[in-house]
């Protein structure tokens, strides 16, 4: 059964494919029936090549693409080349933006809510008590530094 299939060519961490019809059990970078085009996928912008006609002429031989083979047909029929990549946040990036948004509401729940009418309606004689146990507490204080 032949498939359409890639094989590997190029320097290590630089790839470079080509696009070849083969037998499905042969070698992946074995020898081959027919180039039909290649792809590079580390070049910007990625660098792809395919013959339709070609391509087209084999599937209708029975030959069988890859899944990988198949994307890149439906590429290179196109026209418009590969979609553009989004950019993902890095994970660095992602647990500062979750601290940040965990900060205030930590922030609120800490301080309790106290409402501006409770304040002013204290009484004045509660005020007294308290300044009046501020200076108790200051004189003994004082006794005890003296002694």
């Amino acid at each position: 059964m032949l498939k359409i299939k890639l094989s590997r060519f190029g320097k290590r961490n630089q790839p470079h494919f080509r696009i070849v019809v083969n037998e499905a059990r042969d070698k992946r970078d074995g020898s081959y029936v027919e180039m039909i085009g290649h792809y590079a996928p580390t070049q910007q912008p990625k660098l792809l090549e395919l013959d339709i006609k070609k391509y087209d002429s084999w599937l209708a031989k029975g030959a069988q693409p890859t899944e990988t083979v198949a994307y890149l047909y439906e590429v290179a029929k196109a026209g418009k080349g590969f979609p553009a990549k989004k950019k993902k946040p890095s994970k660095k990036q992602l647990k500062k933006k979750t601290e940040a948004q965990e900060k205030p509401t930590e922030k609120q729940a800490e301080k309790p809510v106290e409402k501006p009418a409770e304040k002013d309606s204290a009484k004045p004689e509660e005020k007294t008590e308290k300044k009046e146990k501020t200076k108790i507490e200051a004189k003994t204080e004082d006794k005890k530094t003296s002694k």
